[in-house]
């Protein structure tokens, strides 16, 4: 077994970012996290990283488009394993800005709401949604 594996994580250094990524679980797997680098999806302090080979070190902000969502990371710590998500959580703090709350329903939406117990629309109303929702 490598010694290295057996140290703590560090606040000094810096480390490949498909391991960093996989340590800090960002990624299922460090092949993943190679694959999310060279697909353009990661940029390490606004530049975009093309290689999974490049570096990260305490202080860098990672931006990763991951899940349908971008996550925006300042690195804390450089891992030395992959621990669990306690462990990992420690490995960076969230920048990442809360969602916009959603709203119950567009002003198109609702135009076509129908009072309880209305049936399905006629024809003629089905049309009458339709040309309300074409105009928004």
């Amino acid at each position: 077994m490598d010694e290295r594996e057996d140290l703590p994580a560090t606040s000094s250094g810096s480390q490949r970012i498909d391991k960093w990524l996989w340590y800090a679980r960002v990624a299922k797997s460090r092949s993943l996290a190679a694959k999310l680098v060279t697909d353009g999806a990661v940029r390490i302090n606004r530049v975009k990283s093309s290689k999974a080979s490049d570096s990260v070190k305490p202080g860098d902000v990672v931006t990763v488009a991951v899940h349908h969502r971008v996550r925006i990371l300042e690195v804390r710590l450089i891992g030395a394993r992959r621990g669990p998500a306690t462990e990992a959580a420690t490995l960076y703090q969230d920048l990442t800005p809360p969602p916009p709350p959603k709203s119950d329903a567009s002003p198109a939406d609702s135009a076509a709401l129908r009072e309880p117990g209305a049936g399905r629309p006629t024809k003629r109303e089905r049309r009458q949604i339709d040309k309300l929702r074409d105009r928004s």
